[in-house]
């Protein structure tokens, strides 16, 4: 009997993806990378069979970590919003052991300076993976040809803020309890977020 190859989601890496120089053949940035507490987390496109997990990831978010509303609070507008965020944009998912942990998107992706949205499990925050999604969108939209990423963050959430300004992001407008930041996607960059891994290990500035 012929084996069935594995899917995306069971896949395991056995190497260190630390040590990669890349090939021509990668995407915009290595999917694999090692999290602060050394566990190898996998950043990917999202795929047809992601929904169901990521619809999970949703539904049992800690409320206490909503901003501005999203995610939003029942499992039908979970969905409606997945849906439009689905149809307009560029999504990427964070796995770590197989599980959907982070989720991160740029929409429209007709719009020249798209929006960025970025969510990580509370359970998972402060392991470098929001930042890593981050990264995955400023090298996906910078080779897509776009030519900035826009997005709004509260002007409360100060670990938030100081994550995209560690990215290159700078406020531009600031209304009511939100700011707007920007990041233009200039050929340096664009570069910098696309360095295979062996290249970044020691590059202090690699948040």
């Amino acid at each position: 009997m012929q084996a069935l190859p594995e899917s995306p989601r069971t896949q395991l890496s056995c190497w260190d993806p630390r040590e990669c120089v890349g090939t021509p053949h990668c995407p915009p940035r290595c999917p694999m990378f090692v999290d602060k507490e050394g566990a190898r987390v996998r950043v990917r496109a999202f795929r047809s069979f992601d929904r169901s997990p990521l619809i999970e990831m949703y539904v049992n978010f800690d409320r206490a970590h909503v901003a501005q509303g999203i995610p939003p609070a029942t499992e039908t507008r979970i969905e409606d919003w997945l849906s439009h965020l689905l149809e307009d944009g560029y999504n990427l998912i964070a796995e770590r052991a197989g599980t959907v942990v982070g989720h991160a998107v740029y929409t429209p992706t007709s719009d020249p300076e798209p929006e960025l949205a970025v969510f990580v499990t509370p359970e998972y925050h402060d392991h470098g993976i929001g930042s890593e999604l981050c990264k995955h969108v400023i090298a996906h939209a910078a080779a897509a040809g776009h030519d900035a990423i826009v997005l709004d963050v509260e002007r409360g959430n100060r670990r938030a803020t100081h994550v995209y300004a560690r990215l290159g992001f700078e406020v531009v407008r600031t209304h009511g309890f939100t700011q707007e930041m920007r990041l233009e996607l200039t050929e340096a960059v664009a570069e910098q977020t696309q360095r295979p891994p062996a290249d970044r290990n020691h590059d202090k500035d690699d948040v």
